[in-house]
């Protein structure tokens, strides 16, 4: 790299609220140069690390439809030439050429002017406007007379430029070089000699325009000399110099301005013609001159950002060739023709819905080719979006997050960014940057209820579906994928999942074993809902499980005992009037509802008509007054029946003697177990024969009392059957108060014991032992004490 006498210079500026470093870098280099070549060094140059430069992105950017010829090579940090410079194609004429840039770097941004001087070389010969000059000059011309001739034009500058003329050697001209105003070199013929025209009509000469450069360049172009009468006046433009001002985008054909030349001489040497020189392939593109009027007009697009000042050269000939010319300047002023660009420079796509307030996503540039005011851009986002811009370096926006974002709520956006210059009237430009919210596992499994019951019957099959919990996770993929277990816990003791099961993808709760609705009634379990992210989230949610019961347990009689465990027998006065209770049916079942709704009926009895059975209670009663052809020994079969689907039943005996007296009662033994021995026989004579007599004197106080009150008809018992708790069946409880037991009637009962020594024990009344009306009957070792406890013999007597 050649730095040819340009002066380094970098500028630092820290603006720490926006955290970059503003600052110039020149270089100069010379045209033409080879691509890869190296400018200079800018990772040196701005004191920065090759992975510095690397991981902040650095790069050349330029203004829009801009080339930058030169990238940075990231390897080494080196600014080098990408494309290829021609500096006469970049300023024409222009002493001073300078491209401007700009360096960038990201996280967090920076932005460096970069002046790039581009130096001269002699790649451009000299070269004359045409191949031909032709002169015409009289014969009568003077010794010393001047004839200017058309100058070379060489597109280099300064010593590359044209420096010198030669002239062909000949016998009547010699060369004189001539400077103008602005530094530009032409030729004059002087004639040295007089012409003859009757010895050279026609003169031809070569002349040979030189260059500074090195190696050095030249031009040649062949002068053609007509040996004329006199024509000594040059025509004379009416200024030196002519200016004129032109809007940008003017139509064509356009008049610019009028140059105007006049001639003193008369005829056709006083005849003047207009034309162009000296014009770079550009301009004579824009421009036309009408050679007879002098009119210069738009011949192309006339473009502010192209070009904001052409300067053309006008000639003026006569008609024998004398010739003058004029400098004309034309100055294009803008027209806001160019909208604003808008260019998406870097952006963060997906966004993670947890970042923060005021988190950069984005990176954009505005560029308007205007100037000044046109140039001038506001830049705005569309409204109701979470995002706002921040100006930044220059014509830099930073895309920003305002708010908390949530992809459940709004998953992606179409931001609209719209660009307006300051122009009249303005323009306007809009660019949509699509951007698409990253999911973030924030939200846990919500079940679509707050708890669940499930209802099963019992003695369930293993494996029945109880019901199915379902939880939904707005979240994405695997933040919203749920899982479904079971709470650890118990349930009478034992571990929840000895009971139920959940498939853990769709949420069915079933069955492990079958329940009893007697052994529980319900019973709660947790459910726990996980998502699939990291870190899982969850949520609870209790499932009630209510058994049903199910009519699986035969109605349980408790009096009197089931048939074949036990001989009971009743007496039954024969005084006893329609009507009157003489026992009662006590059964339990262990079902619960209408599953243990009994009812009672007589499907067998010694004499149909003579006893009835209460539907609901049990009680039995007389339907008629006991005559004396009744049969003394009344067996009575009871059926009680549940009312379940289908319905259960359970039968006993019921055994009834009419008579007031036991010794009215010889054949009684035949309802006694004939299998005891002969000496236990003998022992159960000697207790009957007390008891008999104990129950005789008990029935005449009985039936005394009965006629001081007039035979008033009354209830034959009064008292309450207390059963023993040896007759409950295992584990029996009251279910929800629909058991069998509650009654308001007291009984006094007459019982065997049950067992096969004895036939049957008398008990008197037990009033103090009755049952409340809500209350069941509970277990307790004295029960039997208290039915029994009033007689003193053995179980070995009685026996008939």
């Amino acid at each position: 790299m050649e730095y040819n006498g340009f002066c380094f210079c970098v500028f630092l500026f820290s603006l720490s609220a926006l955290q970059y470093v503003h600052g110039d870098l020149s270089y100069s280099i010379q045209e033409e140069m080879k691509l890869g070549s190296v400018v200079g060094n800018i990772a040196k140059d701005l004191g920065l690390t090759l992975d510095i430069l690397s991981a902040r992105k650095a790069r050349i950017e330029t203004e829009e439809n801009q080339r930058s010829y030169c990238d940075v090579n990231l390897r080494s940090g080196e600014l080098v030439v990408s494309e290829r410079i021609d500096r006469e194609e970049q300023c024409g004429e222009n002493p001073s050429c300078v491209l401007k840039f700009e360096l960038l770097l990201e996280s967090p941004l920076e932005l460096h002017r970069v002046s790039l001087q581009i130096q001269d070389i002699n790649d451009n010969a000299p070269s004359f406007p045409t191949d031909i000059i032709k002169l015409e000059i009289r014969e009568s011309a003077v010794k010393a007379a001047r004839y200017r001739v058309d100058a070379a034009h060489d597109e280099d500058i300064g010593p590359n430029g044209v420096q010198s003329y030669t002239l062909q050697r000949n016998n009547n001209f010699v060369l004189n070089i001539q400077t103008t105003s602005d530094g530009s070199k032409y030729a004059e013929l002087i004639l040295d000699k007089e012409l003859d025209r009757e010895e050279h009509h026609e003169i031809k000469l070569l002349l040979t325009a030189l260059d500074g450069g090195s190696p050095q360049r030249s031009g040649t172009v062949a002068i053609h000399v007509t040996v004329l009468d006199a024509n000594d006046n040059a025509p004379v433009f009416s200024q030196a110099v002519y200016e004129a001002s032109l809007h940008e985008n003017a139509p064509l054909k356009t008049l610019v301005i009028t140059v105007s030349a006049t001639d003193a001489d008369e005829g056709v040497n006083g005849e003047v013609s207009y034309g162009l020189i000296r014009l770079s392939d550009k301009t004579r593109k824009l421009f036309s001159l009408d050679p007879q009027t002098g009119e210069i007009c738009v011949a192309g697009d006339i473009d502010f950002e192209e070009g904001s000042k052409y300067e053309l050269f006008v000639q003026a000939k006569d008609g024998f060739g004398i010739s003058s010319d004029a400098k004309v300047i034309i100055r294009i002023t803008d027209v806001n023709d160019n909208a604003p660009v808008i260019t998406l420079k870097s952006l963060t796509n997906p966004v993670p819905e947890n970042v923060s307030p005021g988190t950069e996503v984005g990176l954009i540039n505005v560029q308007d080719r205007d100037s000044e005011k046109n140039r001038k851009v506001r830049c705005s986002l569309q409204q109701h979006v979470p995002f706002k811009l921040i100006p930044s370096i220059k014509n830099y926006y930073s895309l920003v997050t305002t708010e908390k974002l949530d992809r459940e709520l709004v998953s992606e956006y179409n931001i609209t960014i719209s660009a307006t210059d300051e122009g009249s009237p303005p323009l306007s430009s809009v660019k949509v940057v699509h951007i698409s919210i990253a999911d973030v596992n924030d939200n846990p499994p919500v079940f679509e209820e707050q708890s669940y019951s499930s209802y099963v019957s019992e003695n369930n099959k293993p494996g029945h579906s109880l019901c199915s919990v379902k939880a939904h996770d707005p979240d994405w993929r695997q933040n919203g994928t749920v899982i479904y277990s079971l709470l650890p816990g118990e349930v009478n003791g034992a571990p929840v999942s000895s009971y139920l099961s959940v498939n853990g993808d769709t949420g069915v709760i079933q069955s492990v074993r079958l329940f009893d609705y007697e052994h529980f009634k319900n019973f709660k379990v947790y459910v726990m809902a996980r998502d699939n992210g990291s870190p899982p989230l969850s949520s609870n949610v209790t499932v009630s499980v209510f058994i049903t019961d199910v009519n699986d347990n035969t109605p349980q009689i408790l009096y009197p005992a089931p048939e074949g465990n036990s001989f009971m027998t009743e007496l039954v006065p024969k005084a006893a009037q329609g009507g009157s209770l003489v026992s009662k049916v006590i059964a339990v079942d262990g079902d619960s509802g209408q599953n243990a709704w009994l009812s009672y009926h007589i499907i067998k009895s010694t004499d149909p008509g003579l006893f009835k059975i209460d539907l609901h209670s049990g009680e039995i009663r007389t339907q008629r007054d006991i005559s004396d052809s009744d049969n003394m020994k009344q067996n009575i079969l009871v059926a009680v029946k549940d009312n379940g689907q289908p319905s259960l039943s359970a039968t006993c005996s019921m055994f009834l003697l009419i008579s007031d007296n036991l010794a009215e009662v010889p054949e009684l033994k035949d309802m006694a177990y004939e299998d005891s021995s002969s000496k236990l026989t003998s022992y159960l004579i000697i207790a009957l024969v007390s008891v008999s007599t104990f129950f005789l004197t008990f029935i005449i106080i009985i039936v005394g009392l009965r006629f001081c009150r007039r035979r008033k008809p009354r209830l034959l018992f009064d008292g309450a059957v207390a059963i023993p708790s040896s007759y409950l069946p295992p584990n029996y409880a009251d279910v929800d108060a629909t058991g069998t037991l509650r009654s308001a009637y007291n009984y006094d009962a007459y019982l065997t014991t049950g067992s096969r020594t004895s036939d049957f024990k008398f008990v008197t009344s037990y009033n103090d032992n009755t049952l409340p009306a809500d209350q069941t009957l509970r277990k307790n070792p004295t029960d039997f004490e208290e039915v029994f406890g009033d007689l003193d013999v053995s179980p070995e007597v009685g026996r008939l």
